[in-house]
């Protein structure tokens, strides 16, 4: 919950800004997604049977999360786009014997992911886009800082003495584009993509929304988030996909 608090005096204190700078654009939003989980992940693996399969072995059921985001339009510095996702999925399950951490874990088990991340982006809109199609379509470039707390624990269910857990934070660079097509003055389509890929590492984070200006600076949002993730570093491999539809309702200044 303290990333909703942050997000809330963020959000004050940009509204309260912008009463007295009317060239700078404030968007807030708090949503709900639906998240599901599915892929693999594993931790000090020996054998490639060690990977919990995490939608048929760990039993992941889809999960509802809050997120928040805000974005802070400036007349010449660059603009910043904050955003929070909180990511938790736990149950119980069943594999052959495996290998997590130091403990090999024989049959029924426990476990719990969490794959919170935030997002810092610093971007700027392409010039004249919005000129050239009479104010129809924006184009905003930049780069996306996403700081990624890992953390997973297993524990065996015959013997819960037995169980290890990793818990990781790494920060990954990433380009962002997003775009946005408003053919009405209240209706907009838009679009986000931050992604990175080097060796046989990547992260991708599309975003789709369909959004409704329905009175004055509030709106409603429907839309798509898909996430692709394959890492290996650190003892901890993962190559994980989480998507799902997602609400919002939030103002824009």
């Amino acid at each position: 919950m303290r990333i909703f608090m942050k997000i809330a005096l963020v959000s004050g204190f940009l509204l309260f800004a912008t009463t007295n700078a009317s060239a700078v654009g404030v968007e807030v939003a708090v949503g709900g997604w639906t998240q599901g989980l599915d892929g693999e992940l594993s931790y000090k693996t020996i054998l490639p049977t060690d990977n919990i399969d995490l939608d048929n072995d760990a039993n992941y059921d889809d999960e509802d999360r809050l997120f928040g985001r805000i974005k802070l339009d400036l007349p010449i510095l660059p603009n910043v786009y904050f955003m929070g996702t909180p990511m938790e999925f736990e149950g119980d399950g069943t594999k052959t014997l495996f290998t997590f951490g130091e403990k090999k874990i024989t049959g029924d088990f426990y476990s719990k992911v969490s794959l919170d991340h935030y997002d810092l982006a610093l971007y700027y809109g392409v010039p004249l886009t919005g000129l050239a199609s009479l104010g129809t379509l924006g184009i905003d470039l930049g780069i996306n800082v996403r700081r990624m707390e890992i953390d997973m624990v297993v524990r065996d269910k015959d013997n819960p003495a037995v169980q290890d857990s990793v818990d990781e934070t790494i920060y990954v660079p990433m380009g962002y584009l997003s775009v946005q097509f408003k053919p009405i003055e209240k209706l907009a389509l838009e679009g986000e993509i931050r992604a990175i890929a080097y060796s046989e590492n990547h992260y991708y984070d599309l975003i789709a929304r369909l959004k409704y200006r329905f009175v004055g600076p509030a709106f409603a949002t429907a839309g798509w988030r898909y996430e692709d993730l394959a890492i290996d570093e650190d003892d901890i491999r993962a190559d994980v996909t989480v998507s799902g539809p997602f609400v919002e309702a939030g103002l824009e200044f």
